[in-house]
């Protein structure tokens, strides 16, 4: 076996599988709909950029940090910290001093999500598009 059998697609769907069909229906219906509004919430332009600056941050990221490692809008970035910040996925906490300064932080639930970078990336090793 080589390196790509830890991305093995079979016991990853397996595993999903048999996860879903061991929950009652109404529980199914909402994880599917939970499923559902994660992947609308992180399609949005940009939203996986803005989520893997803070799977691999040391810290809280400030919005000056993010915008100058993305490079993306204004307008776009805070639509995202904005909803990011509404799921759950991060704490914005603002300090009270001038200039003002804002910081964001992962919250345990963007935490459970950042292995996904993690597989992404050991994908590429082994992939190209």
């Amino acid at each position: 076996m080589d390196d790509r059998s830890s991305l093995d697609a079979g016991g990853g769907r397996q595993e999903a599988a048999a996860l879903r069909e061991a929950l009652d229906p109404a529980e199914r219906e909402r994880v599917e709909r939970t499923v559902a509004d994660l992947l609308d919430l992180l399609g949005k332009a940009h939203a996986m950029a803005v989520l893997r600056e803070f799977a691999f941050a040391d810290g809280p990221l400030r919005f000056s940090d993010l915008e100058d490692a993305l490079g993306v809008s204004p307008n776009t970035l805070s639509e995202r910290l904005a909803a990011f910040t509404e799921a759950g996925l991060l704490h914005r906490r603002q300090y009270d001093e001038i200039p003002p300064r804002v910081e964001y932080e992962p919250t345990e639930r963007a935490e459970a999500l950042f292995p996904v970078f993690g597989h992404l990336h050991r994908w590429a090793v082994d992939y190209d598009l």
